[in-house]
């Protein structure tokens, strides 16, 4: 076969590039993860290389990192912190399907315990610029804060000191 500037082609580069893979065994870290559906854009994922939320094997990176397989990628993304052990470099984002072949995850399980925690009690820690809680979210958030105050101001503070000498 011939390609479009009369050089023989075998077929073997459009076949390793139609997987996805990248050449050479490397691949970008931002477009790696990109392509892992990692980040949703690969300007977020050069983004977050750049504000130090990517780490490969324990050190902070840049985008333009080239990253081979079985590097350990870890993403910070609040409150977790996500690791991912890295199977296949590929440069070409693949259905969802494929990532088990892509990346293995190695994230502990007392991150996942974190992020539950912080999904359970996510109504009181408001986003930003959702503006002024309504009166039903402050009861709500009342009613979480609360009990844990319970009693607290049945307590005698202007006799505290005297009931230590005693």
């Amino acid at each position: 076969m011939h390609s479009k500037n009369g050089m023989k082609n075998d077929g073997k580069s459009a076949q390793s590039s139609s997987s996805g893979e990248a050449q050479g065994g490397l691949a970008r870290l931002d477009k790696w993860l990109w392509s892992a559906r990692i980040f949703k854009t690969r300007s977020l994922a050069a983004d977050a290389c750049k504000n130090g939320r990517v780490a490969v094997n324990d050190t902070l990176v840049k985008p333009s990192r080239m990253v081979k397989q079985g590097d350990v990628i870890s993403v910070r993304k609040p409150p977790v912190t996500f690791s991912f052990k890295l199977l296949k470099p590929i440069e070409q984002r693949v259905g969802a399907k494929l990532l088990p072949e892509i990346y293995e995850n190695v994230t502990p399980q007392d991150q996942y315990d974190l992020l539950e925690m912080n999904r359970i009690s996510g109504f009181v820690d408001r986003a930003r610029g959702t503006g002024r809680p309504t009166k039903k979210d402050r009861r709500q958030m009342d009613a979480f804060v609360g009990p844990s105050l319970e009693g607290f101001y049945d307590l005698d503070f202007e006799n505290w000191d005297d009931d230590d000498e005693e």
